[in-house]
């Protein structure tokens, strides 16, 4: 079966759960910006976690079905219509062939999730079906969807555990407009001044329009780097570095002003010094802040992000019990 597109939406694109073992050359591991939520669309359909769904952003599409088909919508809350006609977020829909899904207008976050049982079955390249437009590799020919696209859905897997029809409230992910989002400090927080290390770790944060699948940019009381004579390679601004590999998550300040927190598109290396890097169980939280949203960025231990790490897993787990 397929999915017919009407219209495209704002940025609607194939994801999954990431490419990996490409990073050394530049390659980043793209997938879903909120894997939970992505997870609990997949959960609600009946695949496994690793297939592949369409991420929406703003303005999901709106598009017909060929054949039958499961889907289910999580993610950002957004007004969702079978042939015009309101139905349930976070629950399994029933389509038949030639109905109409289309979204209303969200109501938090950036990003929501849609979920067809058998998974979007579009070629895997580099071991994904990821969409990674920059480097016009996965999903529909590398790009966004557009109108008049048909993609191609696989076809429904037995289900090896129970049907579940809707997820439970205590399930869902929450979106608000304050926020904390837990780092570890380095590799170059030592570059900071006193009081810059201060404002990234205490001061609020307000999260700009600037903001997309490679990173996010934040406006605030700025961060002071040490006025010390650069290495040799390094540029001239003190938050410049002899260019190095960036982890997933890392925090940029270029010139001491706004915080750049990169994402799963986002290049693997430069020379920018990483203040700091969000912890892995966090990461999703930026697929569920809109513009406006207040953050404060939390210094926590090795130990205590193992701990987070550990309680999302079992979080998961619950899903798919």
């Amino acid at each position: 079966m397929s999915l017919e597109i009407i219209t495209p939406g704002l940025a609607t694109t194939v994801q999954d759960r990431g490419r990996f073992g490409y990073y050394r050359f530049g390659i980043p591991q793209g997938g879903s910006m909120d894997q939970y939520a992505a997870a609990l669309a997949n959960r609600l359909v009946g695949n496994t976690a690793d297939e592949a769904v369409l991420e929406c952003t703003y303005m999901g599409p709106k598009f017909t079905t060929d054949a039958d088909a499961v889907v289910a919508v999580t993610g950002a809350p957004v007004d969702v219509l079978v042939n015009g006609e309101p139905v349930e977020q976070n629950a399994r829909l029933e389509l038949r062939a030639g109905d109409e899904l289309s979204f209303g207008v969200i109501k938090g976050g950036t990003k929501f999730f849609i979920a067809v049982a058998g998974g979007i079955d579009v070629p895997v390249a580099l071991g994904s079906r990821s969409t990674y437009p920059i480097g016009r590799i996965g999903g529909v020919e590398g790009r966004a969807l557009a109108a008049g696209d048909v993609v191609p859905v696989g076809a429904a897997l037995p289900e090896s555990l129970p049907r579940l029809e809707r997820i439970p409230a205590d399930l869902l992910p929450s979106y608000e407009r304050q926020v904390e989002v837990r780092i570890m400090l380095g590799l170059y927080d030592h570059k900071l001044t006193e009081e810059g290390l201060r404002n990234l770790t205490e001061a609020e944060w307000t999260l700009t329009p600037v903001a997309d699948r490679m990173g996010l940019r934040f406006d605030g009381p700025g961060v002071a780097w040490k006025d010390e004579p650069q290495p040799f390679g390094a540029g001239q601004d003190p938050s410049n570095i002899t260019d190095a590999g960036y982890p997933v998550g890392s925090i940029q300040v270029p010139g001491g002003t706004q915080p750049i927190v990169l994402h799963y598109d986002a290049v693997s290396g430069g020379g920018y010094a990483q203040a700091c890097t969000v912890i892995s169980a966090d990461m999703d939280l930026f697929a569920r802040m809109s513009p406006g949203t207040r953050v404060r960025f939390v210094p926590v231990t090795m130990g205590q992000a193992l701990a987070a790490r550990a309680e999302r897993r079992a979080r998961l787990a619950r899903v798919w019990s």
